[in-house]
């Protein structure tokens, strides 16, 4: 079934977006734009410090946030309604000039992997704008279980940041295994920030504060809908 796949469901997340992504124009004066993907179940500090990180390292234009649809990675486990998380989203990056919303995998059809919504993005965004794609370093460490991770170095550069508990990869390891193409890999220094969305939901299921953990809006949004007051299987 199609992301989004009745008119309904798409202007759903549309209303929850409701403001321009970077179909219209935002990029196009950009040098290099930053894209982050995930589940954002729900985003929070983590994911915005690192978006942060790799636009101050790397001197991009902006960054995208990319809420997955079917995130393939995830297995079986359910994830919230793609509208809740499309709005949360959209609220933690409110005004902040440096993030935008990318709805690319929300209205494609089939699970969301990364190598599709780059070669989307780039035909969006035209080749002159240059494509970083971001990401923690333990999604890092499971790149080789990602859809064609060669073509995706191919399509847009990385950039590493740190993760709590995870190693940052190595300079050697990495020319082993990409060759000159290593090159186009960043690693990001600077502070992780040991947060993750299923510990978020988890608090939020056993009735415990999250303040400062997500954004306000964020958790506003959560209290006022409910979301992860039951803790999934």
């Amino acid at each position: 079934m199609r992301a989004g796949g009745s008119t309904e469901r798409s202007s759903e997340l549309r209303a929850a977006a409701s403001e321009p992504s970077e179909l219209q124009g935002k990029a196009s004066p950009a040098r290099k734009v930053g894209i982050l993907g995930g589940t954002f179940d729900p985003p929070h500090i983590g994911h915005l410090w690192l978006a942060t990180l790799a636009a101050d390292s790397l001197d991009l234009s902006h960054v995208l946030l990319m809420p997955a649809a079917r995130p393939p990675h995830k297995g079986r486990r359910a994830v919230s309604n793609a509208a809740d998380r499309v709005m949360m989203t959209r609220l933690a990056i409110g005004g902040d000039p440096a993030l935008d919303l990318s709805l690319v995998e929300m209205e494609r059809p089939g699970p969301s992997y990364t190598v599709d919504s780059l070669v989307q993005l780039r035909t969006h965004l035209g080749k002159g704008v240059g494509l970083v794609l971001i990401m923690a370093a333990d999604s890092f460490a499971e790149i080789e279980t990602w859809r064609e991770p060669d073509r995706l170095l191919e399509l847009a550069e990385w950039a590493v940041g740190p993760r709590h508990g995870t190693a940052m990869p190595d300079h050697a390891a990495l020319r082993e295994r990409f060759g000159a193409a290593a090159a186009r890999i960043h690693l990001l220094e600077g502070p992780s920030l040991d947060v993750s969305s299923s510990e978020i939901r988890a608090r939020v299921a056993a009735g415990r504060a999250i303040r400062y953990l997500v954004p306000r809006a964020v958790e506003e949004l959560i209290t006022a809908r409910g979301l992860y007051r039951r803790r999934r299987p």
